[in-house]
């Protein structure tokens, strides 16, 4: 039996998921199946009654999300303290960077659908810079002192936060955070997976 994880090829989030799922060796486990959260009759919102991504259907029948708890769930599944540390301090610290990474993906997404959902004559410019102002705070606050680059919760919606930015460039972070781009280039290097999960952008 395998698990099937409702989502998009781009999704930044559901990326999180397939990178822990591999790091984890839990690659063969799950199976992609593509998710349409903007389709009303796509199953997706009996799934997950928010419609979002990812939702992971699980061997035994049971559903979940987000990705925080997909993750979480994972690690378990994995014999647990792998990707969620097991130390106390540890633990609190990925989990933190896992809500800035996340943070910082939430602020990208909502630039993306003030661009495809609202007409150019209505977009505020005011709410896109509010939204830009958290990316920039956010990566700010690591530069200084970029966390390590193993696996765990944090470093994986990290990486997968600049790959989104890489992509859509809601902010030009590369030019801005020189020891960011380093530390990205490390953690490429050393989870192969991150790479392993691109998905070349359609548009």
């Amino acid at each position: 039996m395998v698990m099937i994880l409702r989502s998009t090829p781009t999704s930044p989030f559901s990326r999180k998921v397939k990178i822990a799922g591999i790091v984890l060796g839990l690659e063969d486990r799950i199976v992609p199946e593509f998710a349409d959260p903007l389709k009303a009759d796509d199953t997706l919102r009996v799934q997950n009654p928010l419609g979002k991504m990812p939702t992971l259907l699980l061997e035994d029948g049971g559903i979940i999300y987000d990705s925080v708890v997909i993750l979480d769930y994972l690690d378990q599944l994995a014999g647990g303290g792998k990707i969620v540390p097991a130390d106390p301090v540890q633990r609190r610290e990925a989990q933190t960077l896992q809500a800035l990474g996340d943070g910082i993906m939430d602020a990208a997404l909502l630039i993306v659908y003030e661009g495809r959902h609202r007409p150019a004559e209505k977009r505020h410019e005011p709410w896109l810079d509010y939204q830009r102002g958290k990316i920039v705070r956010a990566i700010t606050a690591l530069e200084a002192k970029p966390p390590v680059t193993e696996p765990n919760v944090g470093t994986i919606a990290l990486a997968c936060a600049f790959g989104y930015l890489d992509w859509r460039k809601q902010v030009d972070w590369r030019a801005q955070f020189p020891n960011l781009v380093a530390w990205h280039d490390r953690f490429r290097a050393a989870v192969p997976a991150f790479d392993k999960t691109y998905a070349a952008p359609k548009d």
